[in-house]
């Protein structure tokens, strides 16, 4: 129950506080650069040893210092208010969920697009919410981009931080936050990251296959029709995309909003669904958003119900002595 309040109070903090402006998250990534930057392997078995060291040394590193945080928070057990601990831990772990910052960052693309400014579009994006090129996307393509990252980013930004807190308390959630950020830095196919990153990527992929299909299923719940015939196209729109995890959000936005989501040259996902247009930006932010909050007032039921068994077998056992 006490890790169900919070999440819940860690995604009310984002909401009312926003993200930090020194952000952790930017300091693990110079962190992760700084060891990127001075690799020195030729093989690539040298690659895949150094960079698996230097995620896993970030990793473990960041998770220890959260580990160091969470002990101060508690104190002993028994001199700190359970409250105010609580509260101060949500604080620690609402920098690793970033729903806030997310949808402003679709909202800004919807602005730009409804002025019909489609470079700044292009830019805002490029900067906010994908890494490739969008120099030469259509509106339609912008709005397509910016409604994947958003179903993607709901599951790297806030379902699996959460999942991994669940699990591991504060230490698995920042660790998490290393593994998707290494990922996001070197996790590519490329000539200089192949083998570097790949420990990253992996590991990436493997953190994320359950919070993946989670947050596909609440997407499901949350939207407008979550019985239409549609979905059960879910599995095999998810499986277009590259990567194990990424297209289960994705086709669920896609499906939800009976939209086509295209990457050009990569992917596109529910073809048969109309281009995309600014407003299906602002549908899509609605439909994060109700999907965020239901995954937390079911993680918190289902906290309450496992209590109330808990203290009704307890309460059995004590009668029945």
């Amino acid at each position: 129950m006490r890790r169900a309040v919070i999440v819940g109070a860690a995604l009310v903090l984002d909401v009312v506080l926003g993200q930090p402006r020194r952000h952790p998250v930017a300091g693990i990534g110079s962190l992760l650069g700084a060891t990127r930057d001075r690799r020195r392997a030729r093989s690539a078995i040298g690659a895949l040893v150094e960079g698996g060291l230097a995620v896993g040394g970030v990793a473990v590193g960041v998770a220890a210092l959260a580990r160091a945080l969470a002990r101060v928070v508690d104190g002993d057990g028994r001199s700190r208010p359970a409250v105010p601990s609580a509260l101060t831990e949500s604080l620690l772990l609402h920098p690793a969920l970033a729903l806030d910052a997310l949808l402003e960052a679709g909202r800004g693309v919807v602005a730009a697009l409804r002025e019909g400014h489609l470079d700044e579009a292009r830019r805002r994006l490029a900067w906010d919410l994908v890494s490739r090129d969008t120099s030469e996307l259509s509106p339609s393509l912008v709005a397509s981009g910016a409604i994947e990252s958003m179903g993607e980013n709901l599951s790297d930004s806030v379902i699996a931080p959460v999942c991994a807190y669940l699990t591991a308390g504060l230490p698995g959630a920042w660790a998490y936050r290393v593994v998707n950020t290494a990922d996001a830095m070197v996790g590519y196919r490329t000539t200089a990251f192949e083998w570097y990153g790949k420990v990253a990527a992996r590991t990436d992929d493997l953190l994320n296959l359950g919070p993946a299909r989670l947050t596909a299923m609440l997407l499901r719940v949350a939207s407008p029709d979550p019985g239409a015939p549609r979905w059960a196209q879910l599995p095999g729109q998810a499986r277009r995309a590259a990567g194990p995890n990424a297209g289960w959000p994705m086709a669920a936005l896609a499906l939800a909003l009976d939209v086509r989501l295209e990457k050009p040259g990569t992917y596109i996902l529910n073809p048969a669904g109309r281009p995309p247009e600014s407003q299906d930006i602002d549908s899509a932010a609605a439909l994060v958003r109700r999907a965020a909050w239901l995954g937390a007032g079911a993680l918190f039921g289902g906290a309450a119900l496992r209590a109330t068994a808990a203290r009704i077998r307890r309460q059995t056992r004590e009668a029945a002595r």
